[in-house]
């Protein structure tokens, strides 16, 4: 059975039956760079017989790698102790923030050639990207508007360019439970 490069994803671990276990590193339309003990290797996964060894990547921890803890494991344990360690209270979770309609939904995309497959994304994946470039946006403005070095008329520069990514993003308002938490070109 081939393994289609719509199924792969870069930091996912696959078997090859000559070089053994790998790590993608970058997908194309036909071709999936991949690193292996001995190197990387450009690879057709159509054609090479690779198997996914697991769909969650992974960190070997403990003495000499004894124990694998998948890296979303690691980084949620990290955040954790990190805002603790600031006293931050953390909010709660961003997809409280999911208008009820589309919670557990699925984002579907289809592409127009149909003999390519269509890509699903869970729709709190898909928001909480949406709702971490919102906030990002709002952090490059307060950095613009607090910023000493730059003149005024860069700064309302720059700030045209943000209002203006703020109206292209009003498309996902309908994502968001709470108005006041939605997209809104300041005018």
């Amino acid at each position: 059975m081939s393994l289609q490069p719509e199924e792969m994803r870069i930091g996912m671990r696959v078997k090859h039956p000559q070089a053994g276990i790998g790590i993608v590193r970058s997908i194309g339309e036909n071709v999936a760079e991949i690193r292996f003990d001995e190197g990387t290797r450009r690879i057709s996964p159509q054609t090479s017989e690779l198997e996914i060894v697991d769909d969650v990547p992974s960190v070997a921890v403990g003495e000499e790698g004894s124990a694998s803890v998948p890296v979303d494991q690691i980084i949620r344990d990290t955040v954790d102790e990190v805002l603790a360690g600031l006293n931050i209270e953390q909010e709660t979770r961003v997809f409280d923030g999911l208008a009820a309609r589309w919670k557990a939904g699925k984002l579907v995309l289809h592409p127009a050639d149909s003999n390519q497959q269509s890509k699903e994304v869970d729709i709190e994946t898909f928001f909480h990207k949406i709702v971490m470039m919102r906030n990002n946006l709002r952090t490059l403005e307060q950095k613009v508007n607090t910023n000493t070095t730059l003149s005024e008329g860069e700064k309302f520069e720059l700030q045209q360019y943000i209002t203006r990514c703020y109206g292209s993003m009003t498309t996902f308002n309908v994502l968001f439970h709470s108005k006041e938490d939605q997209f809104r070109s300041k005018s």
